[in-house]
């Protein structure tokens, strides 16, 4: 007979709930995890991983367009897009696979179906419409004295901007096309819809992006943003800022868009296909989370710093726990969870040192305050600036447009945040990461040793410059 009784369950299997799983059983829980669609959710299957696949497709395209810039020839280059779409879909495949691995490595049931929670202590699972994967275990009735949630985001949907999977799409559409569009609207400049921009302009495609707020990638230093709008439309991207759609008129194989620009003025543009990218809500239907008195705001469940919900035994990670909604936020959540449950005493999570990434061309990533942020809190700050025009590595490469930004507390020296936009710098930012955990001052900034040549030292050159000390520029 199937094990029914456990000491945590989570439900959903994406970032969040997988690692979750995986840190509970190394703590010696006896675990299971509860999946309905696919294991490793969204970002594994149809978010993170699989983007990254269709935005390296393009990237390589790019180079190869460009290949008499390095000395080299190309010619008659083309591309392929089921070609692209099936190794995309393949990347994601293989992630599905490896989390499976990670459960059975680890002695993880996987229960398959909708779970919905009766009380405190007790699931219910009934039949998911997807097939479940051979080894699980199946519906009916489970306990288990500690619940995560772990359900993640879908799509947010506004009126007049609603998906029909042909002409307007999510990010699901978007990443599985038809066919590959000639022209483009993406309805928000988030991270994830300035990805599929930035995809699709490369693929040839001719992309406008409408965001109603005035600055695009709107939760970014407003510089560093400045300065990727620039490049965008240097790539022949429109970009219409504080404006917003106001009516979507379809016709057979295409879509009629009239744009507010918030002047008083409006026009219209017709394009293929519309991705609407206005963010993401909660999974918190259909859960049991009313019935039980489980407080929610704004389409996310409330938690304390240990990830507990106010109804005791039932706790919430990742998305569905509110933002930033990011898939590192949600591993670390997951584990904070489990080893307050265990009784470890983990820190509670501080969102400053939270790192943010977007992989369009070029990429974004920051960490920390924005530079406005710190004045908004009447900071006395030093800001250094460093442009990427100025490192021969950038130079070497042709990607030499970019700036690292930094933000130090001129009285202390502590560093507030760091803002990165050029070539490869979502792997840069995890330097900066590391010492605001640390506490770093700029002090040990300035007699930490970079090697030459690299993209990095754009960092310590941003330092430097905080300081009046800058070397290359």
């Amino acid at each position: 007979m199937a094990d029914t009784s456990f000491d945590i369950i989570i439900i959903g299997s994406g970032p969040g709930g997988y690692v979750t799983a995986i840190r509970a059983a190394q703590l010696g829980f006896k675990t299971a995890i509860v999946e309905r669609s696919f294991l490793g959710g969204i970002c594994s299957n149809w978010g993170c991983i699989p983007t990254k696949a269709l935005l390296r497709s393009a990237e390589i395209y790019h180079y190869m367009q460009h290949a008499k810039d390095y000395g080299l020839s190309a010619d008659n280059v083309k591309f392929d897009m089921p070609a692209v779409i099936k190794r995309s879909r393949g990347v994601a495949g293989r992630m599905n696979t490896g989390v499976g691995f990670l459960m059975k490595k680890n002695k993880i049931s996987v229960i398959w179906g909708e779970a919905f929670i009766d009380a405190p202590g007790k699931i219910t699972v009934k039949t998911s419409s997807v097939e479940a994967p051979k080894g699980s275990l199946g519906p009916g009735t489970y306990q288990a004295k500690h619940i995560i949630v772990a359900t993640g985001a879908r799509p947010r949907v506004l009126p007049g901007l609603e998906p029909d999977k042909k002409l307007v799409w999510t990010y699901f559409e978007a990443m599985n096309p038809d066919r590959m569009p000639k022209s483009l609207l993406v309805v928000g400049s988030g991270a994830i819809g300035i990805e599929f921009a930035s995809f699709y302009r490369t693929m040839g495609a001719a992309v406008t992006v409408v965001e109603v707020l005035p600055q695009i990638l709107p939760v970014e230093d407003a510089e560093i943003a400045a300065l990727a709008r620039k490049q965008f439309e240097k790539q022949g991207m429109t970009i219409m800022s504080g404006a917003k759609v106001a009516k979507l008129d379809k016709k057979a194989d295409s879509v009629v868009a009239t744009i507010d620009d918030g002047k008083g003025k409006t026009q219209t543009i017709e394009v293929e296909r519309v991705i609407a990218a206005v963010g993401v809500v909660g999974n918190i239907e259909n859960l049991g989370l009313e019935k039980l008195g489980v407080k929610t705001d704004r389409g996310t469940i409330v938690i304390d710093g240990m990830c507990r919900t106010n109804v005791p035994g039932i706790y919430a990670i990742g998305d569905v726990a509110g933002p930033p909604m990011l898939a590192h936020k949600a591993e670390h959540e997951g584990v904070i969870c489990v080893e307050a449950i265990k009784g470890l005493h983990p820190h509670a999570m501080d969102k400053q040192l939270i790192p943010g990434c977007t992989y369009c061309f070029p990429q974004i990533a920051s960490v920390g305050l924005t530079e406005q942020a710190a004045k908004d809190k009447k900071i006395d700050i030093r800001v250094g600036r460093f442009p990427f025009i100025g490192n021969g590595k950038a130079v070497a490469l042709g990607e030499d447009q970019g700036l690292a930004k930094v933000i130090f507390d001129k009285k202390t020296g502590q560093l507030l945040g760091a803002h990165l936009v050029g070539p490869e710098v979502t792997e840069l930012i995890q330097g900066f990461v590391v010492a605001m955990n640390l506490e770093t001052t700029e002090e040990e900034l300035f007699h930490t040793i970079f090697p030459h040549p690299t993209l990095s030292e754009t960092m310590k050159e941003a330092v430097l410059d905080a300081y009046g000390r800058v070397l290359n520029m």
